[in-house]
């Protein structure tokens, strides 16, 4: 028999979490029947082994308790539509159903207009903690109810997907590749695409796509917060990054010893070069509490009061040094997932808290676009 006109709706709302989009509009849903006082509904997905399809599967009980829920695969012209639809929306024009729109059109996330702000996670040298910050500080975002992802730019030496502990790879729809989703956050690396161990050896060209491949081609959709690890120092990475995100906002991570101070200070010269707004400065490993409830500052201190005084910028996090935060990042449970009530998931929540009200660098109003 034909499913109650109440029940089809309420599945069809359901949201994916991968996709956030309603599995309805996604044309996840195939078929809604009701047998025998119970509701079959059938979904059909682009792969069996879907990511989140038990919260999916959740989701529809929640909605109508006592369904029952079968899967299937799309076909060809299935994921066909699926694709034309996640490219129309990511250029912001999803419209009704899934039919072409402007498919190849750039991501609206890019749009100067959007609301999306891009945060560049930079150092001048490597061994500062960068990583670690990038993924403790999106994570940090995403408790606050932000729609957040992560580019690891860095793509010889990436590390983002293990310390994120994203355990499902990115999937490949056509010329689409939708990010992995762990702890609430969005992730992209090369990290995914290449074995651990091989290097990656490419010069200046190869590079510049594959960084531009990763941001237009990739469901980013239009988040609120991307973050983007970037490499250390001034190099390839920097220059294609402000060409195809030039409302990048810089934010420099030292440690409080003086010669990191020095060769962070080049970056955040560097990226003024390149015309990108730089915000911040953040200090990692700025003093360690030990079981004497002493506090000891093993780096040194003030590197980070001298960059941001030198820079004209404020010092927005003097991130403790903390055995949890580097444990986390071994294993793939950041310590925002594993401790964020304790004194370094504090320090996070709050340099998450400071760069939410900064607001953008650059704020573009509609009604002042020439036309």
């Amino acid at each position: 028999m034909p499913a109650n006109a109440q029940f089809v709706e309420a599945i069809h709302a359901v949201i994916d979490p991968q996709l956030v989009r309603p599995i309805g509009e996604l044309g996840f849903v195939g078929s809604i029947e009701e047998r025998s006082g119970s509701l079959h509904v059938q979904l059909a997905l682009p792969f069996l082994e879907w990511p989140h399809l038990e919260r999916i599967s959740e989701l529809i009980v929640e909605a109508v308790p006592g369904s029952t829920i079968m899967t299937r695969s799309m076909n060809d012209e299935e994921r066909l539509a699926l694709r034309h639809y996640l490219r129309s929306a990511m250029a912001g024009d999803p419209g009704p159903g899934l039919h072409e729109h402007s498919a190849d059109a750039a991501p609206r996330f890019l749009d100067k207009l959007s609301r999306t702000r891009v945060l560049g996670i930079s150092s001048g040298k490597g061994g500062v903690g960068k990583s670690s910050v990038t993924v403790n500080l999106a994570i940090a975002l995403a408790r606050r109810g932000l729609d957040v992802g992560v580019l690891d730019a860095d793509v010889y030496g990436f590390s983002l997907p293990k310390m994120l502990g994203a355990t499902n790879d990115p999937i490949i729809l056509g010329d689409t590749v939708i990010p992995t989703l762990a702890h609430g956050v969005r992730c992209l690396s090369m990290g995914y695409f290449v074995p651990d161990e091989q290097p990656v050896i490419w010069r200046g060209p190869m590079l510049h796509k594959a960084i531009e491949q990763l941001v237009t081609e990739a469901w980013w959709d239009e988040p609120d917060f991307l973050l983007i690890d970037m490499p250390p120092g001034t190099g390839d990475v920097a220059l294609t990054l402000s060409e195809v995100l030039p409302r990048i906002e810089m934010y420099v991570v030292t440690t409080p010893q003086a010669a990191a101070q020095r060769v962070a200070q080049r970056s955040a010269y560097a990226a003024r070069k390149l015309k990108l707004a730089v915000r911040g400065v953040i200090e990692n490993m700025s003093y360690f509490i030990g079981d004497d409830d002493k506090r000891y500052e093993i780096f040194g201190s003030g590197g980070g009061e001298r960059l941001s005084s030198e820079l004209g910028i404020p010092l927005l996090a003097q991130i403790p040094l903390e055995p949890r935060l580097r444990e986390g990042g071994d294993v793939g449970r950041p310590v925002m997932v594993e401790d964020p009530d304790g004194m370094i998931g504090r320090a996070f929540s709050e340099l998450a808290a400071k760069i939410v009200a900064q607001g953008a660098a650059r704020v573009y109003r509609q009604e002042l676009k020439l036309v």
